[in-house]
């Protein structure tokens, strides 16, 4: 044999196939597709991630979003949003960009993932992409820039945000959602123009939280964003010092709902100021009632305080304070090996996602109840079911599942980081509050002694002067209420009625 034939011998079936590798990649399209469209999407996904690695581009475009399309199929979310969001970050020219932005968006409503897909679509909405993406359909395009405009919210691109928000249309499904944070954004101090421009911007941020009040389904997650519209409403009357109207939209969320014992506590505050000092403490009872065992709300027995001292009864308020000590000084040293730069974020999130033994259950309890810690925990969960029907499934040892068991690993990982980090601030700011307001306690104490002191220079006997004074039982609101004077049980449809009248301390004032 020639030197010349050896050569070709050699290197022949390295040159000639690569034809017939086309074709096989061609044939292996089909086979996947055909599998994808009769339902045997075990027999698919191992097939098209095989082509995802492929030279062909157009090939391995196809076969990344019909795999994703594949994980999403066998109720896999979280891989197929792996999948989609690859496809969105390499850009508009991968030839299946707008279907995957699609997916993306659908995988977010399916496991309601607040985190890492909304940062996904903002960083991917530029102006480069704008023109192609309102070609989506029109509700995709309502989702993602109510979920772009969160995006921007948080990162307090306030104007950005409003343009976002603002263009979420009435039949959208998140219409309520986007109205209810256009509310906040233009509410919040920190929005450009304030506060020269601060009056047409609460009118409008008002107007936004009343048309939450007033939309109708179907709409996602309406009757909680509802109750959290109300809340909005009633901090923008507060700090307008509209207090009537900031106890009404208080008193709109429903009893016993989610937001009830924070509409209870900022009702408080409302009726304090508002001169209803009887309303503000009836406001605190049911907050402080059985029912609310778990609630860490550490400002509402400071509260309470200074209603009483404004009224001149020192010895409710050091019964107050004593209760504010016994209930919160043990949460606080409870606190401290929690704090500071020593815990790592992963642990925070480990004290939290955990069954608690070691943080206060109230804080424990109000660190969970976080919305976003609650999503990680969610997804984290997810993470975890997809993982196990990855490794015990049909795909088990094959290249598609580890490496997908591998993508899990990371987002996994991410969402820890993100996790640890909110509820790492949440423990701080726990702790933090109780400082705060133990200081305030310290401050209520010792002007109480002072004023006790100096109504003994002066020669009132308080004894006497609240003595001389009748306790009338409160108005009533209407016919059909009854009056029930309360004899230290909590009944649960009494619970948000109840009404004080306060005898008063305060010596009279000498007209000069």
């Amino acid at each position: 044999m020639s030197r010349l034939l050896r050569l070709l011998v050699v290197i022949g079936p390295l040159v000639v196939p690569a034809a017939a590798f086309a074709q096989q990649d061609v044939g292996a399209y089909n086979r996947a597709l055909s599998a994808f469209n009769a339902g045997q999407f075990d027999t698919a996904a191992p097939l098209f991630a095989q082509l995802a690695e492929g030279e062909d581009a157009d090939l391995k475009g196809k076969a990344e979003y019909y795999l994703a399309q594949t994980f999403a199929k066998k109720d896999l979310p979280v891989a197929a949003f792996i999948s989609y969001a690859a496809i969105v970050n390499a850009g508009p020219k991968h030839p299946s960009y707008l279907k995957a932005i699609e997916g993306l968006v659908d995988m977010q409503q399916r496991l309601d993932e607040q985190n890492l897909i909304p940062s996904i679509l903002n960083q991917a909405y530029s102006d480069e992409v704008r023109d192609q993406w309102v070609t989506l359909p029109k509700e995709v395009l309502a989702r993602i820039n109510y979920l772009v405009g969160t995006a921007s919210q948080r990162r307090m691109r306030f104007e950005e945000a409003r343009a976002l928000l603002e263009a979420v249309p009435a039949d959208s499904r998140v219409y309520a959602k986007a109205r209810y944070l256009l509310g906040t954004v233009l509410a919040d101090p920190r929005f450009p123009g304030r506060p020269g421009e601060g009056e047409p911007l609460d009118k409008e941020a008002i107007a936004a939280f009343q048309t939450v009040l007033s939309t109708k389904e179907p709409q996602v997650e309406l009757p909680e964003t509802r109750e959290l519209a109300l809340l909005a409403l009633g901090r923008v009357h507060y700090r307008r010092g509209e207090y009537a109207d900031a106890v009404k939209a208080y008193e709109g969320v429903p009893r016993y709902a989610r937001f009830w014992d924070q509409a209870l506590f900022e009702n408080g505050f409302a009726r304090f100021q508002n001169e209803d000092f009887g309303g503000a403490l009836g406001s605190l009872q049911a907050l402080h009632a059985p029912q609310f065992e778990g609630a860490f709300q550490p400002e509402s027995w400071i509260l309470k305080s200074t209603v009483y001292y404004y009224s001149c009864l020192y010895d409710e308020v050091k019964t107050t304070l004593a209760a504010f000590d016994e209930r919160y000084g043990p949460m606080a040293k409870q606190l401290e090996p929690f704090t500071g730069e020593a815990l790592q974020p992963v642990q925070a999130f480990n004290l939290v996602a955990a069954e608690n033994r070691r943080l206060p259950r109230a804080v424990y309890l109000w660190i969970r109840n976080n919305e976003r810690i609650r999503e990680v925990m969610r997804t984290l969960t997810r993470v975890d079911a997809e993982k196990r029907a990855i490794v015990d499934g049909p795909w088990r040892g094959t290249p598609l599942a580890a490496q997908t068991v591998a993508s899990l690993e990371e987002i996994r990982g991410t969402l820890l980081q993100v996790g640890g980090t909110l509820a790492k601030n949440r423990i701080q700011e726990a702790a933090d509050n109780l400082r705060t307001f133990s200081d305030q306690a310290e401050i209520i104490r010792v002007q109480t002694a002072l004023d006790e002191k100096d109504l003994f220079s002066a020669g009132v006997d308080q004894k006497t002067l609240l003595t001389r004074q009748t306790l009338y039982r409160p108005k009533m609101p209407g016919a059909s209420w009854n009056y029930w004077r309360f004899q230290g049980e909590f009944w649960i449809d009494e619970i948000g009625y109840y009404q004080y009248t306060l005898k008063r301390g305060c010596p009279a004032r000498q007209e000069k």
